[in-house]
Parts: structure tokens; sequence; C-alpha cells
């Protein structure tokens, strides 16, 4: 079950809340819950009893689609992207948990990823597994979309601002289609660039929504000492552990913001935390490599 908390003590003009997500499920977190929801119903109506996906070495998707397997009593095959990890299963937290989760891992080059949308591609993973249900790396599609529109409830109307953390724009696209006429969605993209924008009109003419990648840290999946000491005075100042890929950055972009002046004063912000928590175990591995400080769990 989520929740709503506010952390508003350290602005002066503005009430931040934070719907917490995460909260929904231990292994099946945010907003991966959402996605899943209906993909998971449509495929027990078609009788299918195994869900194939796509996803890298520290992926939330390939995490929850296994857990979610696991529990619904779906065979699960994952596509990693890397041949170099299949000897490395046991040292990585994600793709460990996935294995004991009973998923089939299967590792691809990085190359032969890249073509994993193909028919040509797709002919040759029925060959090797034979009929599957699939669902697209990140998991958005238009079931996906249904979930995360439910993200929002009637409780909310009364924020000004609705924020969120971007990644494949699946997301955002859900919360867009149901944010109210008042509301102005706010999504901080994980990566460069702000690409999103088409996932969002093709689900929604809502134009109420702006993009930033200003936060993004040079990449997707990319972190520094700044942002790791950003998410560990986050954990003590409200004890609510952030992501370092997803909500990490969007609360160091809304707090920016709120120092820049950015929201209107007097109004309201929710802020939506989709969970991804599993991935700081492999990212404190990345950093420990790097003699980074870690994040704290």
């Amino acid at each position: 079950m989520n929740e709503i908390v506010d952390i508003s003590s350290f602005t002066k003009f503005q009430k931040l809340d934070i719907k917490r997500e995460d909260l929904i499920h231990p292994f099946i977190s945010g907003n991966k819950f959402r996605k899943l929801k209906y993909i998971l119903k449509n495929a027990k109506e078609h009788h299918c009893k195994t869900l194939l996906t796509f996803g890298g070495a520290f992926s939330n998707h390939i995490a929850a689609v296994a857990a979610a397997g696991n529990i619904h009593s779906f065979n699960t095959i994952g596509v990693i992207r890397g041949e170099e990890l299949e000897s490395k299963v046991e040292s990585n937290p994600t793709l460990a948990f996935a294995k004991l989760q009973g998923m089939q891992l299967h590792f691809v080059s990085r190359e032969e990823y890249k073509n994993k949308e193909t028919p040509e591609f797709k002919n040759k993973l029925t060959q090797k597994f034979g009929d599957f249900y699939s669902i697209p790396e990140g998991g958005t599609n238009d079931l996906a979309i249904q979930g995360c529109a439910e993200i929002l409830t009637p409780q909310d109307l009364s924020y000004d601002y609705i924020c969120v953390s971007v990644g494949t724009g699946g997301t955002i696209a859900g919360i867009v289609a149901s944010a109210a006429a008042h509301q102005q969605v706010l999504g901080f993209s994980a990566l460069k660039g702000t690409f999103q924008k088409e996932i969002i009109s093709k689900y929604s003419s809502n134009k109420n929504v702006t993009l930033l990648d200003d936060f993004c840290f040079g990449g997707y999946a990319k972190i520094d000492s700044q942002l790791v000491r950003f998410i560990n005075d986050f954990k003590n100042d409200h004890n609510i552990p952030l992501d370092p890929v997803y909500t990490g950055k969007m609360f160091y972009g809304i707090f920016d913001l709120l120092k820049n002046g950015y929201f209107r004063k007097n109004s309201s912000i929710l802020a939506v935390h989709t969970g991804g928590l599993q991935g700081i175990a492999g990212m404190n591995k990345k950093l420990k490599k790097k003699n980074l400080p870690i994040i704290h769990v």
C-alpha cells in the first residue's frame, strides 16, 4: 500500500508531498507494479504460460517481471544485454535475484540486442523457447499506460504540480493522461534527451507537461559523489530511500528548482516515488570499484 508523506518543512512557500509508490509491493514496486498489472491480466486471459522480456544488468523491469512471474505462476525468460554478464550472474544482485525467482536468463551481445524488435530476432527466440508472451523492455505498452494512469487518484486533485522521474516514458504518459486540467506534470529524465515526448503525445492530448534532462548527471545510470551525498542526506533527513538512477535525480532536481524559484508561491507539489530501490546494491558495487562513497541502505 502506498502513502503520502509531507516533506515541506524545508521550503517556505510551497507544499511538497511524496506519493510512496515504492511501498506497494516489496519486489514489484512502484511503476513496475502499475505497468505489469494489466499486462499480467491480459497474459492470463490468453492462457499464456511464459513471459519473455528484455533488460540490462541492473534492470528494475527484469527484477519485477521475474518476481511477478514467480507470484502468478508464469515461466519467465529474461533476454539480457551483454554476453559478458553470463559468467557474472551470482555477483550481480539484480540478475541473481531474477534467477532466484525462477527466471531463465538468455544473454545476447550488445550488437544483437539492438535488433531485439526485428521479426528475425523474435523468430530466433520462438525457435529457442517456444511460444511466449512478449513484454517490451521497460514494460511500456498500451496496457502499461493504462496501469500507470491509476497512479493519480481523486485525492490528488489538490496538487498544482505532479513530478515524476522518466525512463522510457510509459509512467509519465499514464500520469499525463490522468492529470487534471489545472495540474502541471513535470518529468525528470534519467537520461539525456527528451525523446519521451513522442510517447506522451501518443496517449494524451494534455499539453500541461514539461520534460527536463538538466538533472540526468550526464546520462542513464551515471552518478557522481554529489548525487550520492544528496541521496544519503535525503535518507537521513526524511527516512526515505531514493534510487540512484531515477528518484535520486528527480528529487535533486526538485530541490534545485525550489531553491531557484521555479514553482509558484503557495503552490502544492506531489512527487511520485516510483521505486527502483533494488538497483542500489548493484550501483554500490560500481561505486566501490571507483572508490566513490556508497549509498546508505
